[in-house]
Parts: structure tokens; sequence; C-alpha cells
């Protein structure tokens, strides 16, 4: 099915340790996202680069909190996008950007998904959780807390001025790959009842194996998807432009196989693509692995793609 996908910028860094991000979604659009989208008969509209709302007077509940003002502003403006976007027949992919702008795609697509009656599920392909609160983050670096915010974890309410309205089920919630939880975030997993497939279980089990129970929910609950796609999900040495790299990450196979699953149960709604940091890559190469995967997910066959040396 030919998809009218809208690219939506998000050059946000403020929820990193480290400088880089807001490069991202140019990179993208330089290893020729678009190109490969519309080589696959889809329709692209590049809406270019969001802003964040100013937000001003806001101070976060922990002091250790750090950019809480900007990821309130990037979070507002995320937010009212995705959820304007979510509500139309367009295919949105938010480039980022650290993956604190989920906080904003997540619960802006959720919100979306309910005015139409429907559930939305979240694909989490990361090597963390990302589930930590204001109160229990030890860095203070906010892209470790953008699915807690979607799921509604208390504590948050400053962060679009209001309560969440429609947050995410965090039963409707399946986070693959992930290699570095800790302990707050465990205990937080296991009492809202989220899904965890770490890379242990990925090579016990087989990573097809564990995506089709969770895809078979989604179809059997009439639900959205929407897929948030982390760099470091893949192994840094496939994929080395991310700064939280952890050693073990998901194969180059692997990552196709969950596209390409993806692709064919035809139940993605929305996609992030985050934590890519340019200044960090090896002549594009993580760049133009995450578009291949895009590639993947929107249609692309095995035998279609070209043969490319670095």
């Amino acid at each position: 099915m030919k998809q009218n996908i809208v690219l939506v910028g998000a050059p946000v860094e403020e929820g990193t340790g480290r400088r880089g991000c807001l490069m991202g979604p140019d990179a993208y659009r330089t290893a020729g996202l678009a190109a490969t989208l519309e080589a696959l008969g889809h329709y692209v509209l590049d809406d270019g680069n969001l802003q964040p709302v100013t937000v001003d007077d806001i101070r976060p509940p922990n002091a250790i909190v750090k950019n809480f003002g900007a990821y309130a502003g990037w979070t507002r403006s995320l937010f009212k996008k995705a959820s304007d976007l979510g509500t139309g027949d367009s295919f949105p992919i938010y480039l980022g950007g650290d993956h604190s702008l989920a906080a904003g795609t997540v619960a802006g697509q959720a919100k979306a998904a309910a005015e139409k009656g429907r559930p939305l599920f979240v694909l989490w392909l990361d090597a963390h959780s990302d589930f930590h609160t204001l109160e229990s983050t030890d860095s203070g670096n906010l892209h470790g807390t953008p699915l807690a915010f979607a799921c509604g974890l208390p504590g948050f309410d400053a962060v679009l001025g209001t309560p969440l309205t429609h947050p995410v089920s965090a039963n409707r919630v399946e986070i693959m790959g992930v290699r570095s939880i800790d302990e707050a975030e465990r205990d937080f997993l296991v009492r809202h009842g989220a899904g965890v497939s770490d890379m242990r279980r990925i090579d016990e089990e087989g990573i097809g194996k564990l995506l089709h129970p969770f895809l078979n929910r989604v179809r059997a609950e009439n639900g959205l998807l929407h897929v948030s796609l982390d760099v470091d999900f893949l192994d840094p040495d496939i994929a080395p432009a991310v700064g939280t790299t952890v050693p073990g990450g998901a194969t180059f196979r692997e990552a196709h196989l969950v596209m390409e699953m993806l692709h064919d149960s035809g139940l993605v709604t929305s996609l992030d693509l985050v934590e890519l940091n340019p200044f960090l890559d090896d002549r594009g190469k993580t760049a133009r692995l995450m578009v291949d995967l895009t590639g993947s997910l929107f249609g692309r066959r095995v035998f279609d793609r070209p043969t490319r040396s670095y």
C-alpha cells in the first residue's frame, strides 16, 4: 500500500548529555531518506524542522534534571504536531534529535488514536527502556524519560502544563533490544506491565518469534502502532553515530527482519528515528543504515538493496 509520508524534523539535543543530535534531521535528508521512500512508490512531503514552544518560568521537581524548559517546549510543539498529523491519513516520520522527542510524538499519536476510537501500541527499539520519571533519574538527562511520560507515570504535569489525558497503557508497549535498565526503571516496568525483550531473550528465542505475538495483539485490538527506533538498538559496530553506545545490540539482519515483519503486518502508522549524532558517524554509515531500515519498513525487499562500499 502506498503511503502519504510526512517528514518532520525535530533537531532536539537538550535531552542528551552531548552535542550533535540537532544535526540528525538533515543527516537523514542528506542520506536520501525521501528519495528512498519515493523510489518505493510513496508520496513524500518534507515539512521541514519544527521549533520548540517557548516555555518560561518552569522548574523541574528534581534539581538534577537538565534543560527542563527546553524539554517542555519541544514536547508541547511535537505533541501538537503529532496530534494533528495523527488524525489525518498521512504517515508521519519524526526525524531526531534525541529520544526525548518521543515524549511529544508518542503522546500526540496516542491522543489522535483515542479520537479515532482506537488504542495506540508502541514498539520501542532501544538499548535502554527510557522509563525514568523526573524523580528517579540519576543523570538528569531527559532522553531517559519519554516513555514514562507517554505512559502517564506521575510527576510530569508541568511538561504540557496540564495532565496527560490519553496516556499509552504500559501493557501495550513492547521494548525490544534492551541491554541497560536501571533499577528504578526495572521496578516501574514490572509494576506497570510493560513488555520487555532484552538481548539475551532475543538470542535465546529469536527476534521474529518475540515480535509475532505483539503484532498479533495489535491486530486483535484494532490498534495503531507507533515505532520508536533508537540508533543504539543496533550494535555500535554497524551504527557508531550515537552517544549512548552499548555493546551487543541488534545485528544488521535482525534489524532488517524487524522492519520487514512490520511492513508485512501493515499495522505501523507512525515512526520515530532518534539519537543519530552525525558528529560521531563514519562517513554517513549510520545515517545510511537507518535510511535502509526505513526502506525495509516501507516495502524494500532484500534483493532490491544495492551493494554499497564505505
